[in-house]
């Protein structure tokens, strides 16, 4: 049986409204489609995740394929490389990929850890009644984690570090249409698949109203693939 004849299941995290919230399958769903393989959607709340697929994996996104399954997303987009050779590559060669794996690392710290102050107790209450006292007890437990009020109160006050840490990016959106350059690449995803999260739960929107620099970027990606970001229920990214 080929790699193709197999279905594609993507496990994914979803909040109260129904809506994929995590940035990690984000990014892998945004990787799916640039590869046009089609997958059946599996929605879980964070308490039924470790309840699928035999309790091996404790997040999302996962993916199962024939007899194999796999979380983690770097992981999950090195496989689908390897198991689908014939579709377009995510990562022109090893140096692409380096350098990617190297951008990821940037964002993690330089800008998913700032959304992190902001929109914390957003995803909690976003997400599904029965999920919330594991996820409130879950991040609680965290050092730095007091409370979560206290993990993002003032936030508003973060914003202008947030919008900050996104300069790099602006600089090279006014001389690219994509972080990729004139093609997206899987850099764009994992940003992209921040904003989505950002959109999915957040009640400030994270980014000034004239920031048109990110926004025509935005656009762009939301529209790929047929408009693979455009899902029902994205609340405002730029304040009014």
């Amino acid at each position: 049986m080929t790699a193709t004849s197999n279905p594609l299941r993507l496990y994914e995290l979803v909040l109260a409204s129904g809506r994929s919230a995590s940035p990690y399958v984000w990014r892998t769903r945004f990787a799916l489609a640039q590869k046009g393989l089609p997958y059946e959607s599996v929605p879980l709340g964070f308490t039924e995740i470790p309840a699928v697929l035999g309790g091996r994996f404790k997040t999302v996104p996962i993916l199962e394929h024939g007899a194999t399954s796999l979380s983690e997303s770097w992981d999950i987009a090195e496989y689908l490389e390897r198991a689908f050779p014939g579709t377009p590559p995510l990562f022109s060669g090893p140096g692409e990929l380096a350098t990617v794996r190297l951008f990821d690392s940037w964002f993690s710290v330089e800008v998913m850890r700032r959304m992190a102050t902001v929109y914390l107790l957003d995803v909690h209450n976003a997400a599904r009644a029965v999920d919330q006292p594991y996820f409130r007890k879950s991040r609680e437990a965290r050092p730095n984690v007091a409370s979560l009020e206290a993990f993002t109160a003032d936030r508003e006050s973060r914003l202008p570090a947030l919008r900050e840490a996104l300069t790099p990016l602006r600089l090279h959106l006014a001389r690219f249409p994509f972080l990729g350059g004139h093609a997206p690449n899987y850099a764009d995803y994992i940003a992209l698949g921040a904003f989505q999260w950002a959109g999915s739960v957040g009640t400030v929107p994270p980014l000034a109203k004239d920031d048109e620099v990110l926004r025509g970027w935005l656009d762009r990606g939301f529209d790929l693939f047929g408009g693979v970001g455009r899902v029902a229920g994205l609340r405002p990214l730029f304040e009014s």
